[in-house]
């Protein structure tokens, strides 16, 4: 079973490049709340720039569109969930460090890590924004400004380089899918072993609440 995935990804892939600015908002949905697709939504941006370069600034909004719905979904959810949330999404270790991320950084907390390219996790902050109950408006604003920098960048690059990078996707088509299922497995692997961490870590917690519990 496991041998199809590859050609189940080529395929949805080819999907999303033909509906165009539809399919990032669709990557952007994932990406941002779901499962991290690492670096997907960049090479598709780029891709589509740079084959309507006329058209790079629509590219680079439904870029935006997309991560922001993505990343509003992640933020309402936790903002719901409060600390619990970011306790059972994480490790006590790990969210106490987010917390004072964000404490430090407020504004910046959001826009940084929205501007900043893969590998660097966006995810963990719009969580931490959410559960520490940061206000919506500015959460969207710092969401909006480092997504449209950063895919408004992104996009011109694929206007500027158009050339070569057509040219490699026509000679190189299927490595380019190859390094885009790799990509979305590393994605899926760091989600994976993060649940399995926090997990493991809250386990113990909860065995010496329980008997704590008892023991009142």
């Amino acid at each position: 079973m496991l041998q199809y995935y590859p050609l189940l990804f080529a395929s949805s892939i080819g999907w999303l490049v033909r509906l165009g600015g539809p399919g990032l908002i669709l990557i952007g949905l994932a990406d941002n709340s779901v499962v991290p697709l690492t670096g997907s939504m960049d090479v598709l941006t780029i891709y589509l720039a740079a084959s309507h370069r006329q058209a790079w600034p629509y590219y680079a909004f439904m870029a935006t569109l997309g991560a922001v719905a993505g990343g509003y979904i992640t933020y309402a959810l936790a903002r719901k969930g409060g600390k619990e949330a970011l306790d059972h999404k994480f490790s006590k270790r790990r969210a106490d460090k987010l917390c004072k991320r964000f404490e430090k950084w407020g504004f910046g907390g959001v826009f940084i890590p929205a501007l900043l390219p893969p590998p660097f996790p966006l995810v963990p902050f719009l969580i931490a924004a959410g559960a520490m109950q940061y206000s919506r408006r500015k959460f969207l604003l710092a969401l909006v400004l480092g997504r449209a920098l950063r895919y408004s960048i992104v996009a011109a690059l694929g206007v500027h380089y158009g050339k070569p990078i057509l040219a490699f996707f026509r000679h190189y088509n299927k490595l380019a899918v190859l390094v885009l299922v790799g990509l979305a497995v590393i994605g899926g692997a760091f989600t994976l072993i993060g649940y399995l961490r926090s997990r493991k870590a809250r386990s113990p917690q909860k065995s010496k609440r329980v008997a704590e519990g008892k023991t009142a």
